[in-house]
């Protein structure tokens, strides 16, 4: 596997603070190796460790609740600090309790977990400034590129922008083996951690929810528009009830939304949002006879890789034209326009229409999968090969 330093590094820092060191992110996405990637950077100084996976039995059977972790933790510890590392730990019963304990003394402790609940309730707002999060995402295009070489394969930007970028499909040949795990990993994300965590009773609704907005990506989208769709089929289905499964996606970090910015209102329109996979592969699984939709699935990759690249992102509202990103990163601001391709005159006019009116202070980008450099004096074409291997909007 390779090493991922785009993350290590921002969390290098913390190795020997007292501060919590939460690492979170969607199923499958690396976590687990990256973990085992600090405690090889931390070995080389010190053999003080504990690490658990409470997902192996094996590991954890005898630790059933956070009291028992405790004491096991004292009982294992060496003299000197201890470094601990606790994958998937939101499974253990009163793990928050643990954790808060722990910290108090010369620990230095780093979880893992599949849930942003990980992030919300009452176990954050008791530790306010003593943690630190980060997000783990699936690969992005340069790291798919640099594992593919570790293989010994090639993987074009059309696999991308349908198959996404979970680490371990890459390591089957055929694209049959790759459609079965990562239908399989869909099965598990959805069905055994959405529907038997929250005890759904509705699963028909809520399959049918899941299916709708898993294809719905790089569109915007309301609570009521969602609710005006399900309801043909569930009658009795209630926007309430529509929010509620709209979190548990968002909390399993399957989806993310970006709220709408609207220049008209000066501010953000919070029942008006895009809704974004976390990776393309959800929507690609839901297409019938390789129909996929590359267009939406290319906005899609735009936005994860402007994600890992540090942005803050908006979709905006430009009088009416809706500008695809509004992208934000140490007090610069980019419009970004994205398209398949802007060859045909009608695609041209609209993609580069959506700028009107945009000050000259701010960069306006243009992203396509064409080959031909359509950049004029006020708007920079950038090629979709070229973006996928740029660290920054800045990069030449």
């Amino acid at each position: 596997m390779i090493y991922r330093e785009h993350y290590i590094q921002s969390i290098r820092e913390f190795y020997d603070s007292d501060l919590i060191k939460i690492i979170t992110g969607i199923r499958r996405c690396g976590k687990s190796v990256i973990l085992e990637q600090i405690m090889q950077e931390i070995r080389k100084k010190t053999d003080n460790l504990i690490f658990i996976n409470f997902e192996d039995k094996r590991a954890s059977s005898n630790i059933i609740n956070g009291l028992a972790l405790i004491d096991y933790v004292e009982k294992n510890k060496k003299e000197g600090k201890c470094y601990l590392f606790f994958d998937e730990i939101q499974v253990l019963d009163h793990w928050q309790d643990a954790c808060k304990t722990l910290r108090l003394y010369d620990y230095s402790l780093f979880i893992t977990g599949s849930n942003s609940k990980l992030l919300s309730g009452e176990f954050t707002k008791e530790l306010s400034g003593r943690y630190v999060s980060f997000c783990i995402r699936p690969f992005v295009y340069k790291e798919i590129l640099t594992y593919a070489e570790e293989l010994g394969r090639e993987v074009s930007i059309t696999d991308y922008l349908i198959w996404g970028g979970f680490p371990k499909r890459f390591e089957f040949n055929s694209m049959d083996a790759q459609r079965r795990y990562l239908n399989d990993l869909d099965d598990t994300i959805i069905i055994n951690d959405l529907v038997r965590r929250h005890k759904i009773r509705k699963e028909s609704l809520f399959k049918h929810l899941v299916n709708f907005i898993l294809r719905s990506n790089s569109r915007i989208v309301s609570a009521k528009s969602i609710h005006d769709y399900i309801k043909k089929e569930h009658a009795s289905c209630s926007i309430n009830t529509i929010m509620k499964y709209l979190d548990y996606l968002e909390e399993a970090y399957i989806i993310e939304s970006v709220k709408r910015y609207s220049t008209r209102t000066k501010r953000e329109l919070s029942y008006y949002y895009k809704i974004y996979d976390t990776d393309v592969c959800f929507n690609s699984l839901r297409c019938m006879d390789n129909r996929f939709e590359l267009t939406h699935n290319l906005e899609n990759i735009i936005y994860n890789e402007l994600i890992y690249m540090g942005y803050t992102l908006w979709v905006y509202d430009n009088a009416g034209k809706e500008i695809d990103f509004l992208a934000q990163k140490e007090n610069k601001k980019y419009f970004i326009q994205v398209a398949y391709s802007v060859v045909e005159e009608k695609a041209y006019t609209r993609e580069f229409g959506a700028f009107h009116g945009i000050d000259h202070l701010s960069q306006k980008i243009l992203i396509t999968n064409d080959d031909i450099d359509y950049s004029t004096s006020v708007v920079r074409h950038i090629k979709l090969k070229d973006f996928l291997l740029m660290n920054s909007l800045d990069d030449k």
